[in-house]
């Protein structure tokens, strides 16, 4: 931690905060207080919590909060709380200034500089040193992808043995829906050690929109968007891949759809390298559509083509730091980690999203997820 910069205040549960799962790597539930003095990082945890802390976290120094919260009544009175016990705690470290994350509560806030703390927000990254990701964090989103592939086996499986019936797709019985492939596959994750949740399986119409999760029925020859982001257990990273599938017969305007979107995922693979402004990254996917005469455009009903950014950082949370997208200039950094995910979606067509995950390298990419790209099952 520099000492130029004021030292950082968290107060947060670590699933609403990746900063502070971040700065002390232990999972706690309710909010709590964690600082920095002097190079050393400091947490104040309730006797429920303390030993488990003490035992698991990376934090150097595990406060009791009955102790301290004792110490602030002396000084407050009987209603003191959280913010008292910091404002104790910074006059017995002799810390007056403190940086704190954009979103540190308003009214702790107030408390706070009311105590004559004085308070600043980050303005960006709380620890900027989270976008470069070590060997082991590296390791750990890696297996996040891992989890990813157990989900699509899952739903390879289970669209191989579905049924065409009519306009509908039949397993064991029952009509194969969004839902129930959703749950089969994200059960698989979960008994691996993953956490998934939100998992996108949308087909038809409901895959045009990348945020739809999807619900009903999936019929056969259209396409099948599944984007799975599972939260692994042990150590907090995620995975983040995507896999488009077709059970049926594909036409071949599907056919150019899909190979044009690989194409893109490829093209945009190979620009990225340290230094790379990410627009760039994302200039050689719609160059690639626009070649193929894909065209995006906004349409009474909503926007087609390519409507989204190219990739986004990834870590311990789903979009971590860092950005392929044309709305900003961002230059890539070594040891970062970057989804690579191009799309194209057209009402009535379908749509088509390829997504995997790189390091960043001095000269090009590290794959951290692996899984082919097999989408027709017949």
């Amino acid at each position: 931690m520099s000492q130029k910069s004021p030292a950082p205040l968290l107060y947060a549960d670590t699933h609403a905060s990746a900063d502070m799962l971040y700065f002390g790597r232990v999972e706690v539930h309710d909010p709590f207080i964690a600082l920095g003095v002097g190079g050393r990082t400091i947490t104040v945890q309730s006797a429920l919590e303390f030993g488990r802390v003490k035992k698991t976290s990376a934090f150097d120094v595990v406060l009791p909060r009955e102790k301290w919260l004792a110490r602030a009544q002396e000084i407050y009175g009987p209603k003191a709380g959280v913010a008292e016990i910091i404002a104790t705690l910074a006059g017995h470290y002799r810390l007056r200034h403190f940086r704190v994350p954009d979103d540190f509560p308003g009214s702790l806030y107030v408390k706070l500089t009311q105590h004559g703390l004085k308070l600043a927000f980050a303005d960006g990254m709380m620890f900027p040193e989270r976008e470069i990701k070590t060997d082991w964090e590296a390791a750990c989103i890696r297996e996040g992808n891992r989890l990813c592939t157990v989900g699509y086996a899952v739903a390879e499986r289970i669209l191989r043995a579905a049924q065409i019936k009519g306009r509908a797709l039949v397993h064991r019985g029952k009509p194969l829906t969004s839902e129930s492939l959703r749950f089969a596959l994200e059960t698989a994750i979960s008994e691996q050690g993953g956490n998934p949740q939100d998992t996108i399986v949308a087909g038809g119409n409901q895959a045009c929109d990348p945020h739809d999760r999807g619900s009903g029925p999936l019929r056969p020859h259209e396409l099948i968007i599944i984007d799975i982001f599972p939260r692994v257990v042990k150590t907090g990273y995620f995975g983040d891949m995507t896999r488009t599938y077709l059970k049926g017969r594909p036409s071949e305007e599907q056919r150019k759809l899909v190979a044009t979107v690989r194409k893109a995922q490829l093209a945009a693979t190979r620009t990225i390298r340290a230094g790379v402004d990410g627009r760039a990254v994302h200039k050689a996917c719609t160059d690639c559509f626009a070649a193929a005469g894909y065209i995006t455009r906004q349409t009474k009903d909503g926007a087609v083509g390519f409507i989204h950014g190219t990739g986004h950082g990834l870590g311990l949370a789903v979009h971590d730091p860092g950005r392929m997208s044309p709305a900003v200039s961002y230059p890539l950094k070594k040891g970062s980690v970057m989804t690579v995910e191009p799309g194209l979606y057209y009402p009535g067509l379908g749509g088509c999203r390829w997504e995997d995950v790189v390091q960043v390298t001095a000269t090009g990419t590290k794959p951290l997820s692996k899984h082919p790209y097999n989408w027709e099952i017949r």
